[in-house]
């Protein structure tokens, strides 16, 4: 027989009106079979489509800017040039000097190179350096989605020597390409990394050899079919997708899918224990834990979405890629898991079977959870201890923020390695000026030529100026910098540069190339950050007042959430610096810290508040806080665990960037999970008591 009287105020189980039709739907009896049905068929059709994402991936640093960018321009005039060239230099060296021998394979390696389908122009070189220790050849190539592989196969063709002789191949066509096969294997990497550090967590937390399949299934379904949602966004929406947004979407689905996982599963064993059919139960599961979910996904997609409003189009395409990860997880898991849960029996959760007891009426629900029982106590005696204390903790660890420097990498420090390109670019350094392979471009009217040349010569940084290139009314420049190409100075002379050729009369002169590049890039991220961080701190507060029917309550979720955020990035930014000596950060880190955190943060405290204003319905606030603590604690602490190991993952990759994001937003859902949630939101919650919830008419119960 079925059971399904509602419970008494001391149960755990949802109140009111049995589970609509909405939540018995993907695990009903008969609509189960459906459910999974139809997930094959997307499944089939979604793999393949999967597979192409990697095809519409673009790392080149200028598909990150906006089109009213300068270097932006400056690259589309390049085009009337027909010298969109992207040079790969490469560099003999030997020490004690090269011989004859070395320049004769120079020589017969620029033969060979001649012969390649994709050079934008004639070959220059072999040049001798001053010292007499090394050659340098600029190959120039056009920019193509295959350039990593023509410049490996320029590595093969100039590779050996006799004993004694290094070469290398650099410049913007080496470093790139280092960066998209580093990026390349972020997939494989990530998704075997992820796969097993959730395996083990699942292991851990359900202690079963069966029940850890059904949230990695899911969660794979999820990813397959965000994958392909995202290839169609790219390919017919024009939504920008690059390595990294690819890798961060794979560890977005990994952490917020088996999240959701556990918090679903989580209730459904509560459920069982007074439901002997498990359809119910999963009905009333899903009506339990599906609003907080649902509100959790919601919080995180506008979050995301409001990326779109900024003017890096890194930025603004990885919004709808990261919005369509979460959007798909919360479909997959909300449907497949409950029906493949309610397909197999009780015994998937062996050994802790949850057995059926028709006498079980929730009033018990907290005695297994002694730990947590144990902290609640904790907190309940002293609140305003336990708050200040934690607050004070949080608000010493943000101190570390003065460490950041988010001026961006040069390549030389954008990897834990050390490619080719960074190796050919130090050889260059000892023996060439340094901004020689990486030339700044200035194109302006050729009227103006003769001054414009002179300007350009006589800017403090400008280590030479080459010969006028005219086409179409257009003079070009290609200009080299004194200092490292993508270094502070070299930045300021670009700067320095862009104002000298403004006061040039008619030249109509802007200033380009990679440097010019970094730089925009570096200013846009900071106009981004300056826009987009309040923004969704106002998001994510409407979404909280809608959520939680309150102002007061929303305010305290989003001052303790922004105090993490703090805390977080101050330790990350003490440890770049102090421990692991990092040069410095990319410009886009604070912002997508902030991002990540904020709405992923927010997570464990709209799952806790949502059980904690479940349970004050019927039992006031005080009494709410506490078993709302309880009750959760355990699942969102293994939800914590499971988000925090996956971003985590990502430190495994040789990147900086990637590995200071995962660092940091794995440290601060550690904080959110373990202080944030655990002691700070709980305590405040006892100390203001049932005025938390102003204005709803929670807030006036006489019960608190």
């Amino acid at each position: 027989m079925v059971q399904t009287e509602t419970r008494d105020e001391a149960g755990t189980a949802p109140r009111g009106p049995n589970p609509g039709r909405l939540a018995r739907f993907p695990g009903g009896r008969r609509t189960k079979w459906l459910v999974l049905g139809l997930w094959v068929v997307l499944l089939a059709v979604a793999g393949p489509v999967a597979g192409k994402l990697e095809s519409i991936q673009n790392d080149d640093p200028i598909s990150f800017l906006p089109a009213n960018a300068e270097s932006t321009q400056v690259h589309e005039l390049e085009n009337r040039f027909e010298s969109d060239v992207t040079p790969a230099v490469i560099v003999y060296e030997r020490d004690g000097g090269v011989t004859a021998a070395d320049e004769a394979k120079a020589r017969e390696d620029i033969g060979r190179l001649s012969a390649l389908g994709n050079r934008a122009g004639d070959i220059v070189g072999p040049n001798r350096s001053e010292d007499g220790e090394a050659l340098q050849v600029i190959l120039p190539l056009h920019y193509t989605q295959e350039i990593d592989k023509e410049v490996n196969e320029v590595r093969d063709i100039v590779g050996g020597g006799e004993s004694g002789l290094d070469v290398y191949v650099t410049g913007p066509a080496g470093a790139l390409t280092d960066v998209v096969e580093a990026f390349g294997d972020i997939d494989t990497t990530l998704l075997l990394t992820a796969l097993a550090v959730v395996v083990v967590l699942l292991l851990l937390i359900y202690r079963s050899p069966f029940l850890w399949f059904v949230p990695v299934a899911c969660t794979l379904v999820a990813l397959s079919m965000a994958q392909a949602g995202v290839y169609l966004l790219g390919k017919y929406f024009d939504v920008s997708v690059n390595g990294m947004s690819s890798g961060i979407l794979l560890v977005l689905v990994f952490g917020v899918g088996t999240d959701y996982a556990l918090l679903l599963i989580a209730r459904y064993r509560e459920e069982l224990r007074s439901h002997q059919d498990k359809h119910e139960a999963m009905a009333l599961a899903v009506k339990g834990a599906g609003p907080a979910i649902l509100a959790s996904a919601a919080t995180v997609i506008i979050a995301l979405l409001f990326l779109l409003l900024a003017d890096l189009n890194s930025n603004s395409g990885l919004g709808p890629v990261a919005a369509a990860g979460v959007a798909c997880a919360f479909v997959v898991l909300m449907t497949l898991l409950p029906a493949l849960m309610t397909v197999l029996p009780r015994g998937v959760f062996w050994p802790a079977v949850p057995r059926y007891d028709p006498t079980f009426d929730g009033s018990d629900a907290t005695s297994g959870h002694r730990t947590w029982g144990r902290i609640a106590s904790v907190v309940g005696a002293r609140p305003r201890v336990v708050w200040v204390v934690t607050a004070l903790v949080l608000g010493a660890m943000a101190f570390g923020l003065t460490s950041l420097k988010a001026t961006g990498l040069a390549d030389k420090d954008s990897f834990v390695t050390k490619p080719e390109s960074v190796s050919g670019a130090e050889a260059l350094g000892r023996h060439f000026a340094v901004g020689s392979a990486d030339p700044t471009v200035v194109i302006g009217e050729a009227a103006a030529a003769g001054p414009l040349r002179s300007t350009l010569q006589a800017t403090e940084g400008v280590a030479q100026v080459g010969e006028p290139l005219t086409a179409d009314g257009l003079v070009r420049f290609d200009v080299s910098l004194a200092d490292e190409p993508y270094s502070q100075a070299a930045f300021d002379t670009v700067e320095r540069l862009r104002t000298a050729v403004d006061s040039v009369p008619d030249a109509a002169a802007k200033v380009g190339g990679y440097t010019a590049i970094r730089l925009d890039t570096v200013d846009a991220a900071e106009r981004d950050r300056d826009l987009l961080i309040p923004i969704v701190l106002l998001v994510v507060l409407a979404v909280l007042i809608v959520l939680l029917r309150a102002f007061v309550a929303p305010l305290l979720l989003i001052a303790t959430v922004v105090l993490s955020f703090a805390a977080a990035l101050g330790i990350s930014a003490f440890l770049f610096d102090t421990v692991f000596n990092f040069a410095g950060s990319d410009p886009n880190f604070p912002l997508l810290a902030f991002v990540f955190l904020v709405a992923l943060g927010v997570d464990y405290n709209i799952f806790l508040v949502t059980r904690v204003r479940e349970e004050a319905v019927h039992v006031g606030t005080r009494a709410g806080v506490i078993r709302g603590l309880v009750l959760t604690g355990g699942v969102i602490t293994s939800a914590g665990l499971v988000l925090a190991a996956t971003f985590a993952a990502a430190t495994s990759l040789p990147l900086v960037s990637m590995i200071q994001l995962g660092f940091a937003v794995a440290l601060g859902v550690l904080l959110d999970t373990f202080i944030v949630r655990s002691l700070l939101v709980p305590a405040l919650s006892l100390d203001v008591g049932r005025r938390i919830w102003w204005p709803s008419r929670l807030a006036k119960q006489s019960r608190h």
